[in-house]
């Protein structure tokens, strides 16, 4: 018990250290796209999809653009199964570049050990088909396990096209923050303009920043982009303390703090004051713990440590500071 209160203890001391900007914000256009298929699995081991009507009306299709005419009776096989197949198509793709694919049963198939992907292609958002997806599946189980409906092919699909992006002529760019805050937003703006030698980046809200191309970068995005993702910045963060009730596992970011509050839980007793010398006039029979006003969690934390309370009670007597106005910053339960 004591562990996990000096472990959140810890995480108070330590200093804010610097993160690279392609760490903490991204360039708009610059992402993944999802990709998905719909596809038949042949192969299977009896353990494919039984007398499934979409299953086996895809498989007659199948088979006749092979050329082969077959009769209903003929295409109740145990060895087929139908799938839903996705992938991540990267930023900047090209076509011939390879892709993983992921690929899930959508029928009653047990399993999808031993089988194999038939071509099937993979669209967009916007319908477009942006790959090919073709290959033995990759199932971790034994057989039993009921994740062998799911599987995976390493480099089983091919991307058919180019991502189309005028990239290195722009002649701005714009940055988002993945956690916006206006501190951060200032700061980074301030940052990119100390490197660049010039106010070229220019903030627009709390995760907004704009940069507009140097004259010396002209046609040139990709080295100006690598010279600004590579920037240090210090982001600011909001005053938290995440609890998880499950495991006793409490954070505390370091700039919480307590203004003046009295707590009484069992037999501890718990006073933020201003009073210096009140401490004094305690009864020594007492538990009690006296911070002065302006205290943060973690002198809190380290003060009801040493007096043995638990996780749990420190929990509870987290919550109630919370509920009486007396802790400045938010409360999150997990």
């Amino acid at each position: 018990m004591k562990f996990i209160l000096m472990t959140t203890i810890l995480f108070l001391n330590l200093a804010v250290s610097a993160a690279r900007l392609k760490d903490i914000a991204s360039i708009r256009g610059v992402r993944e796209n999802q990709l998905i298929g719909y596809g038949l699995v042949v192969g299977l081991k009896g353990t494919g999809d039984s007398g499934s009507e979409f299953t086996s009306k895809s498989f007659a299709r199948l088979i006749e653009k092979l050329g082969v005419k077959l009769d209903k009776a003929d295409l109740q096989s145990k060895n087929v199964a139908a799938v839903i197949i996705t992938a991540t198509l990267p930023a900047f793709a090209k076509a011939g570049n390879p892709l993983d694919v992921s690929v899930s049963s959508i029928g009653d198939s047990s399993s999808l050990v031993g089988g194999t992907l038939l071509q099937a292609p993979l669209r967009a958002a916007n319908d477009e088909i942006f790959a090919v997806a073709q290959g033995s599946i990759s199932v971790t189980g034994d057989g039993k396990d009921i994740h062998t409906t799911a599987g995976r092919i390493p480099n089983g699909a091919m991307i058919e096209r180019d991502i189309q992006a005028d990239f290195s002529s722009r002649k701005m760019y714009r940055m988002t923050l993945h956690n916006p805050d206006f501190t951060t937003a200032a700061r980074t703006m301030l940052t990119i303009n100390k490197e660049l030698g010039g106010h070229y980046a220019s903030a627009k809200d709390a995760g907004t920043i704009d940069i507009v191309t140097p004259p010396s970068y002209e046609n040139k995005g990709v080295e100006l982009m690598a010279t600004i993702e590579s920037i240090e910045i210090n982001p600011d963060q909001k005053a938290r303390v995440v609890i998880n009730e499950k495991t006793g596992t409490i954070v505390i970011g370091e700039k919480v703090k307590i203004s003046k509050v009295g707590l009484s839980h069992g037999n501890i007793t718990l006073k933020i004051s201003d009073d210096k010398n009140k401490k004094n006039k305690e009864s020594a029979d007492d538990k009690v713990t006296v911070l002065d006003t302006g205290a943060s969690v973690g002198d809190l934390v380290q003060a009801l440590n040493k007096l043995g309370v638990s996780p749990k009670d420190l929990i509870s007597i987290l919550q109630s500071i919370k509920a009486a106005g007396a802790l400045h910053g938010e409360l999150e339960m997990m």
